[in-house]
């Protein structure tokens, strides 16, 4: 199947001004002084409907190997949630700007390039993975650029996320948009695909295989939809977990091969004392959980490799149900960082517990070519106007969003646009 290219830009008229409006398009390549974003600042640090406010601020000047992207759409990620809230920690103490920028998915058109940039050219249109370095260590050049010392998540321990009209980044974060989608649903699944990638194919023994058996705890959110398509692309068996009863039809209509309802079950929270009564109750129901697996899998049969994120509530039971030889792979805390597990399950076993933070370029770019040849599906399931960008992490810090991935649009002025040419007609001016 031959790969998605981009065609010659159409011309079109627009005037050089210092400030453009939402959804209004400068001439190409011409950037403006200033430019509107959702900012955050560290003294209305709270829930997003108070320190999401939009500001004028600067388009941000770019260094050599930088690139400055008119943003398109943008993703809703729950990195936007804390850095709104300032916890687990402030992203200001961090990268010590004044203003903060959330945001780490976007689609966009590049619009600018730093005089060392040969991959991209203006007029390109991108997706862009949210991993930064300096690129200037050895595990930059022949190692794994996520565990250099300079590695960091653009939009959370940037300044400059997507959450605004033109967004800056390094010429290395940009891969090519899957030209079949609209802006907003490629503006979905970068972050959260490429996350889902490097957990199941990023750590050597344990890769996914066909025929592998994984138990995929939050199936049906962002994280979870990738895993199942993943899962199931690669000849595997998901086994998926949902909170509610009416997202069991999603998650097979992704792919997966058996659905748990966590609320069947009474065994989540940190682990009870090892040899108490309440210990013997937690393990009697984590056995009928285990059980409930062996229904799906075969007799016997634990699954593989647990995908998990939730931490807290979930991670006793992981180390539990995990095969001899396998790995729990997590890469987050959704439900508390303090997790508690049964050692003797994870020596004795020889279990590997696997730590996994989203994606270098190579696997995202992997993860990007599966979305281009239309192997997998964005599970795009709600967009937003520019104007609701608080409100959509709103819905998110409250779990009362649909299953799959949310976007939110910024210079594309309705939904449903596949091209900068598409955008240029669907402007109210045109």
């Amino acid at each position: 199947m031959a790969l998605d290219t981009n065609p010659a830009i159409a011309a079109y008229e627009a005037p050089e001004k210092d400030l453009y409006e939402i959804g209004e398009m400068p001439p190409m390549g011409y950037v403006p002084k200033s430019m509107y974003a959702w900012a955050i600042r560290r003294e209305r640090h709270g829930e997003p409907d108070k320190s999401f406010q939009v500001e004028v601020v600067d388009v941000p000047r770019l260094d050599s190997h930088e690139v400055l992207v008119l943003v398109m759409a943008a993703g809703v990620n729950y990195n936007g949630i804390w850095a709104g809230l300032g916890v687990p920690i402030s992203p200001f103490d961090g990268h010590g700007a004044p203003y903060h920028i959330a945001g780490s998915d976007a689609s966009g058109i590049v619009w600018a390039v730093g005089d060392k940039v040969k991959r991209w050219k203006v007029g390109d249109e991108v997706v862009i993975h949210c991993n930064q370095d300096d690129g200037d260590d050895e595990e930059c050049n022949g190692g794994d650029p996520m565990f250099s010392p300079t590695q960091r998540i653009w939009g959370y321990e940037t300044p400059d996320g997507s959450f605004a009209q033109f967004t800056r980044v390094q010429a290395q974060q940009l891969m090519p948009r899957p030209r079949h989608l609209t802006w907003e649903e490629s503006a979905c699944y970068t972050l959260t695909l490429a996350t889902a990638y490097r957990m199941l194919f990023g750590h050597e023994p344990h890769e996914l295989k066909p025929g592998h058996n994984v138990l995929v705890w939050g199936a049906s959110g962002g994280l979870g939809s990738y895993a199942i398509q993943l899962i199931n692309t690669a000849g595997a068996n998901a086994i998926a977990v949902i909170s509610d009863e009416d997202k069991r039809d999603f998650v097979m209509s992704l792919g997966a091969k058996g659905v748990l309802n966590r609320k069947d079950f009474n065994c989540w929270g940190q682990l009870p004392t090892v040899n108490t009564p309440e210990y013997k109750t937690w393990f009697n129901e984590v056995r009928k959980f285990g059980k409930a697996i062996w229904d799906i899998t075969g007799k016997g049969n634990n699954v593989d490799i647990v995908f998990e994120h939730p931490g807290e509530a979930t991670f006793p039971v992981s180390t539990f149900v995990c095969k001899k030889g396998g790995m729990v792979v997590i890469c987050a805390g959704t439900t508390g960082f303090n997790c508690t597990f049964d050692v003797r399950y994870m020596w004795m076993h020889q279990k590997r517990l696997q730590g996994s933070h989203f994606a270098h370029l190579k696997q995202a770019a992997a993860a990007n070519k599966l979305m281009i040849e239309r192997r997998l599906d964005p599970v795009m399931s709600e967009v937003f106007p520019w104007a609701e960008i608080p409100d959509a992490h709103m819905k998110m810090l409250k779990n009362q969003h649909k299953p799959g991935n949310m976007s939110v649009l910024v210079q594309a002025p309705t939904t449903g646009l596949r091209t900068l040419e598409d955008a240029l007609e669907a402007r109210p001016s045109a």
